[in-house]
């Protein structure tokens, strides 16, 4: 159990990290980053892993049956509309709120979903762990509330200006969008039991199936999210930004980024597996909520709040405690089982 547990906050770690690198590269519109970005993570790195890692990948999914392939890929696709819409909720109702909404969704019902693929446990450990998330929830709704103070003092400060658009409209595109990003979730819940037998019966590690659930659903969640930045590269006429004398450096940085990003949800998969027979749930919730708590705690290194009144930071502290106690007790309830 406590090697799984690490390992979901390990991924955590990465995945509240691996957008780092965006701060340096140069001469890149934001489509160009991004758009670039997934296809690395999407297709390039998932497909590069596969086929070097994974022994008999053919005969691996060959063996997985057409079902569970696109169960898990109607799902994927659901989680990649999800993704593109939340970045639609910023636009409407602000970072903070947005961020808040989505994964606070994600976390609520992407944990409950595996129990739907795989059935409740007892109920003292059922009960456990909806405490947990219960707790790790309020930590981000602290977290929302110390980013709104935050805005809201500066624009009392005349340094920032309020996000235009509907706040109706916003919310509900951002508790859409976590609805439809905990596909991720069902995705891998369905499918990683038979990915699991097909990679064991080929003589693989335990650990190369985490690569293998991956890869039909960062395939499958990468058409959505490839199409989607090629209309944005289109419409803000963008493409041409790619010739630019930084583009060597830039590749780089955003494939060290694509790599992180995808090893992130392997080592979730893989840590689901090591936590037993309710890993999908307790590794799930451990796994967002540390990706959460490391953006927090970087925001606060790089001096990101430094200017924040003590209203808005003590939000921000009681998030991150919420959440530290939130896992404790998903740890304590995976321990229960």
């Amino acid at each position: 159990m406590i090697e799984g547990i690490i390992l979901a906050i390990g991924a955590g770690l990465m995945l509240g990290l691996y957008a780092l690198p965006e701060k340096f590269t140069k001469d890149f519109k934001f489509e160009n980053t991004w758009g670039l970005f997934f296809m690395l993570t999407m297709f390039l790195v998932p497909i590069v892993a596969s086929v070097f890692l994974i022994k008999d990948f053919s005969g691996v999914f060959a063996s997985v049956p057409t079902d569970i392939l696109f169960k898990m890929a109607a799902a994927s696709v659901l989680w990649g509309v999800g993704v593109m819409m939340w970045g639609k909720a910023i636009n409407h109702i602000g970072l903070s709120l947005g961020f808040s909404l989505f994964i606070g969704t994600v976390i609520l019902v992407g944990s409950i979903l595996p129990f739907v693929v795989e059935g409740l446990p007892e109920g003292n450990v059922f009960f456990t762990i909806l405490g947990g998330i219960f707790v790790v929830l309020l930590g981000v709704l602290f977290n929302g509330q110390a980013g709104f103070t935050r805005e809201l003092d500066e624009i009392a400060a005349g340094k920032g200006k309020k996000e235009k658009g509907s706040m109706v409209t916003g919310i509900s595109i951002a508790v859409v969008g976590g609805l439809l990003a905990t596909g991720f979730s069902y995705a891998n819940a369905v499918g990683r039991p038979f990915i699991h037998e097909a990679c064991q019966a080929a003589g693989n590690a335990e650990w190369v199936t985490a690569v293998g659930v991956m890869f039909p659903i960062f395939i499958s969640g990468g058409i959505v999210m490839a199409a989607y930045f090629a209309y944005q590269l289109s419409t803000k006429k963008a493409w041409g930004d790619f010739k630019t004398p930084a583009f060597g450096k830039n590749f780089m940085l955003i494939l060290i980024m694509a790599i992180f990003h995808y090893a992130a949800s392997a080592l979730f998969a893989f840590a689901a597996f090591k936590l037993g027979e309710i890993g999908n749930t307790v590794g799930y919730a451990i796994f967002n909520t540390a990706c959460v708590a490391t953006a927090i705690v970087s925001g606060i290194i790089t001096k990101e709040w430094i200017d924040a009144s003590n209203k808005a930071k003590n939000y921000l502290y009681l998030s991150l405690a919420c959440m530290i106690i939130g896992i404790v007790i998903i740890a304590v309830g995976n321990g229960i089982s």
